[in-house]
Parts: structure tokens; sequence; C-alpha cells
């Protein structure tokens, strides 16, 4: 008589369960292919995580591995302008230094091709899409990972992602969680295939209000709780510094980024950086203050040395001898790496920057500065055109009172 299927022998001698395990995996792997049930430790995929450099090396140290870990999904979050797309290019950028493959879903529609050229990304082999809908931005992201050839995929962002119901429906209608739904679809779909593809997926989400919060923060992410449970590292990205003067001679601003969750290191370390307008995140100013915190370069009160050799008197000097001698700059960044991140491949994010990148970067810095100028342009016409306005209606009122009181104009009386 056959066994029922839902019996389940009794095994108690320890190599009776061997061979029952075995037999239990061969009928795995007959059933679902090869390599469906392994042990941990004979699979070197799981245990050497790869990874892509963030392009700062005081955020690869408060990832705790490195970079971003491939085949994995990141979200960076924050408020508008913290700089969460110039922290996305950056990873766009290093995953091309590396020979990678990357794509640019730009829901926003509102990608800079000459910012992210001055970031360092190679826009010529950079692919874009900007889709219509979110089921066709996710559809889009599902092909590129099943492909197998991409090596980092930017959706940005989240808050774009605009259901088709929502796109066809009138102002007005009510949505409710049509978002999140798709998310959550979405993100069950992609999560097996980014894995086994190694590739990664950077979500770039803003923040809103949740009403009526009396304790706790009030702040949340769009498209539901689904990418906060699928993620593996999430940025919390925030503005705390506005560099210059003042307002109207600002030159970058400094950054606070947060690792509020980590499935590849410990969490919640903070870093802050500096994002320079038109050139994107400062390098050079990561390496120093990264390379003095682990006593590689010392600090005697205003002065910077490497070894016996003085590099600046202030950060400012000391971060642009980095900049003009790339050279010692790799040096250091290879005796940070080995210290911070032993037995990782070394791959320098320091390399001379081609005529076109300067180029680019130029244009970003004079396009930044023509439009502050367009504004106050704007603003002072728009005042002068208020004043001559309110000079034509002054000499209006003044003549339409003369013609009032004055002598009329009548021939009888001459």
């Amino acid at each position: 008589m056959a066994k029922a299927k839902n019996e389940v022998p009794a095994v108690t001698n320890p190599d009776d369960k061997l061979k029952a395990l075995e037999a239990a995996r061969l009928q795995i792997e007959k059933q679902f292919g090869q390599g469906s049930l392994m042990k941990l430790g004979n699979n070197s995929a799981i245990g050497n995580i790869e990874i892509i450099p963030s392009g700062s090396i005081l955020l690869d140290e408060a990832l705790g591995i490195g970079g971003y870990p491939r085949g994995r999904i990141i979200e960076i979050f924050g408020p508008e302008s913290s700089g969460k797309t110039t922290i996305a290019l950056h990873a766009v950028a290093e995953a091309q230094k590396q020979g990678g493959i990357a794509a640019f879903i730009d829901a926003e529609h509102a990608l800079d091709p000459q910012y992210a050229k001055a970031l360092g990304v190679n826009i010529d082999e950079l692919w874009v899409s900007q889709p219509d809908t979110g089921e066709q931005a996710l559809e889009i992201a599902e092909s590129l990972v099943r492909s197998g050839a991409v090596d980092i995929i930017v959706i940005d962002s989240v808050a774009a992602l605009t259901p088709q119901a929502e796109i066809a429906g009138e102002m007005g209608d009510s949505h409710m969680g049509l978002q999140a739904r798709l998310m959550s679809q979405a993100l069950r779909k992609l999560t097996a295939i980014i894995g086994k593809s190694n590739c990664m997926i950077i979500f770039i989400n803003q923040i809103r209000m949740k009403i009526g919060v009396m304790f706790g923060s009030p702040e949340t992410t769009t498209g539901g709780n689904a990418l906060k449970f699928y993620a593996s590292v999430r940025l919390d990205v925030r503005k705390i510094e506005t560099l210059g003067k003042d307002e109207d001679e600002a030159w970058g601003n400094k950054i606070r980024v947060k690792v509020v969750k980590n499935k590849v290191a410990p969490p919640f370390r903070k870093v802050e950086m500096e994002i320079l307008f038109g050139k994107g995140v400062c390098p050079y100013g990561s390496l120093l203050d990264s390379a003095v915190k682990q006593e590689i370069i010392g600090k005697s009160g205003s002065w910077y040395s490497y070894g016996d050799d003085k590099i600046g008197q202030g950060r400012p000097n000391a971060v642009k001898f980095l900049e003009e001698n790339i050279e010692i700059a790799q040096k250091i960044e290879k005796e940070l790496r080995e210290k911070l991140f032993p037995g990782r491949p070394y791959v320098s994010s320091f390399v001379e920057k081609t005529k076109e990148q300067k180029e680019a970067q130029e244009k970003a810095v004079e396009a930044l500065k023509k439009e502050e100028v367009s504004k106050d342009a704007a603003s002072k016409a728009k005042k002068e055109e208020a004043d001559d306005a309110a000079e034509e209606k002054s000499a209006a009122s003044k003549t339409k009172k003369t013609e009032t009181v004055g002598l009329p104009a009548d021939d009888s009386l001459f």
C-alpha cells in the first residue's frame, strides 16, 4: 500500500537523517532546478557581497562594506533639494568607472544631462527612460533586470510613479492605496530576479507628513510600507547648512546622511558631506576628513600633513592640494580602504577629469549663476514695471483732475 502524502516517517538515526535529507535535496533540485537548496557556507555568492562605491569614502565607511551592495534594493529619501539625485548619480558614475552598464528611469522628467555629466556620468552610455505611468516604469525596470546586463538602475522618484488609473481619472478622484499596491506588487516580482542578476536598484523617494500625529515624527515616505521592508539599505538625506557667506553668495550645501536601515552592516551611522553647486559631492573633502579621522593625515592646529610633508594650511587649501595631486589622493585612498575594508578589491574613485567633464562642470556652474542673475533681473524688472504702472496711474489721475476743474473747451466763449 502506498504511503499517504501527509505521513512523516520517524527518523532518529543520524545516518538515516542525512540520507533522508539528501533524498529530499535531490527531489527539490529535480523539481526546481540546480542550486534550489544548498548550504550557506558553500554558496560564495551569498557570503561575498559585491559593491558599487558611493563616490564618497565617508559614505562608504558609513555603509560598512565600502559601498552599496549589488543585487539589493536601496532607498534614498529626504526633503526637497537635499541631494538625493546627486548621491544616486554619483553611484551611477562609480558603476560606469568599473565598466558597468547603468540605467536611469526618470519618472519626474527632470534629469539634467549637463549636471549628470559634470558629476562624472558618461551620458553617452547612460540608458534613460521617461515613462508615462508607474506601471510602465516598473515594467521597464523588470525587463532591464531580467536582461542580466544592467548593473545599476535608478528610479527617480517613487512619488512620481503615477498609476494608470489615476492618469485616466479626473482631477479630484480618490485613489486610496493605489500607488502602495502598485509598489508592493512590483517589489514582490523584482526582489528575486534582482538577487539573481546581481543588479542594484536605487529608489529615490520623497517625504510626506502624516496628519494628526501627536507623538513621534509625523514624516513618512510615499508608496506605502513595502519599500521599507524590501530595501536592504535606506539612507535619510538632510540639508543642514548652506556653504557661503550668505544665500546670495552660496557655493554649496552641507548635508547629513543617516543609514536608517542596513541589512549588510550595522545601521544608524551618520556622516556629513559637502555638495558643491555644479560639481556634486566633494570627494576630496570626504577623503581628507576620513583620513584625518583614521590618523593617516595628521592635523596640527590649522596645518594638515601627510607623512613628513605639509599639504596645506586650513581645510580649503588641503582639499585643493589633493585635487591638484591625484596620485597622492589615490595613495591615501588606497591606505584608507585597506584599513577600513580589508580584503576588498581596490578601485580608485579618483580619476583625472576629461576636458569634456571639466567643460560640463563649468557650464553647470555658469548655468546656476545665470539662473540666479535672471531671478534677480526678473525681480528688478517686475519692481520697475510696478513702479511705472504706479507713476502712470498717478499721472492719469492728475490729468483727469485738471480736465475736471479747468475751463470748458467751447468756441462760444471766445
